[in-house]
């Protein structure tokens, strides 16, 4: 059964990350995933929008999937988090892509809840933290 990771775990993954790709980005600034993603930004972490709707957000360029990461990576970039903002019904094909892609941590958002995937997930080596907010979770930190 998935648990989430211990409070220092999460605290060191949030101090060591520097890029997040946002799954479920939203362009419309009254919607959690921009509020959030936002924040994120002024955390100072590099926001990479992943959503077919929109060709930039926050000032950065989007991708329509995550498969499309590298072509906003530089050479010797990677994605430190994957954070999703998408239905349930959406995360077992989002892990999937996160496996294939070797991502090392997945973030599922509040209410975002899929027990079986992100088992998958951990099992597949991929620190997994699921239904917290991300936001909520790093100013937190001190």
């Amino acid at each position: 059964m998935f648990a989430n990771p211990p409070a220092q775990d999460i605290a060191r993954l949030l101090r060591g990350a520097r890029i997040i790709a946002v799954v479920g980005l939203s362009a419309d600034a009254t919607r959690p995933s921009h509020g959030v993603a936002r924040a994120l930004q002024r955390f100072g972490y590099r926001i990479i929008p992943v959503t077919p709707s929109a060709e930039s957000i926050l000032g950065e360029p989007a991708v329509p999937s995550l498969a499309q990461l590298p072509e906003v990576l530089g050479a010797d970039e990677r994605v430190d988090i994957v954070d999703v903002f998408r239905r349930p019904e959406h995360v077992a094909a989002i892990v999937d892509e996160c496996i294939r892609l070797k991502v090392p941590a997945l973030w599922l958002q509040e209410g975002v809840v899929d027990h079986a995937a992100a088992e998958r997930a951990v099992q597949a080596g991929i620190f997994t933290v699921m239904d917290r907010c991300l936001f909520k979770d790093r100013a937190a930190l001190r």
